[in-house]
């Protein structure tokens, strides 16, 4: 009998898949549990419209974050911040404050978390910080330090 899994099953299969089990498995453990459903013409073509939806966000959102790392090289951050005599700043700049000013001069939202910056920027001027977008995609976005 064919099966579509609801959740994983060990020793069948993952969430989604459609595998072949003995029919006393499926009729007495599989589908009363609601580990799987039989794999009815119904249920195969909800399957690979699922499958197709999820390839569609993915390929949108891999879209988007191309876009926004295309944008992010004509545009810079502004960023004002106390600094001693020698360019060094009083505490850092983290990718929270670059998170937060990057919302208010382009109406960009990314989280803190996408930004490279293990020790924040610490002296006056321009810096390149690395943005993770998505998934092998990655932009590069110049943030300028000047003193308040």
């Amino acid at each position: 009998m064919q099966v579509i899994l609801n959740q994983d099953v060990k020793g069948q299969g993952k969430k989604g898949q459609m595998v072949k089990v003995s029919d006393g498995y499926a009729r007495n453990y599989l589908l009363p549990r609601g580990l799987a459903k039989e794999a009815t013409k119904a249920n195969i073509n909800e399957l690979k419209g699922k499958a197709e939806s999820l390839e569609y966000k993915i390929q949108t959102e891999k879209n988007e974050a191309a876009a926004i790392a295309e944008k992010m090289k004509e545009i810079e951050v502004v960023i004002t911040a106390k600094a001693g005599s020698n360019g060094k700043l009083f505490g850092s700049v983290t990718s929270k404050d670059v998170s937060e000013e990057l919302i208010k001069q382009h109406h960009i939202k990314l989280d803190k978390k996408k930004f490279v910056m293990p020790d924040g920027i610490k002296n006056l001027g321009v810096t390149e910080v690395e943005v993770k977008l998505y998934t092998g995609i990655t932009g590069r976005l110049k943030v300028v330090v000047k003193e308040a």
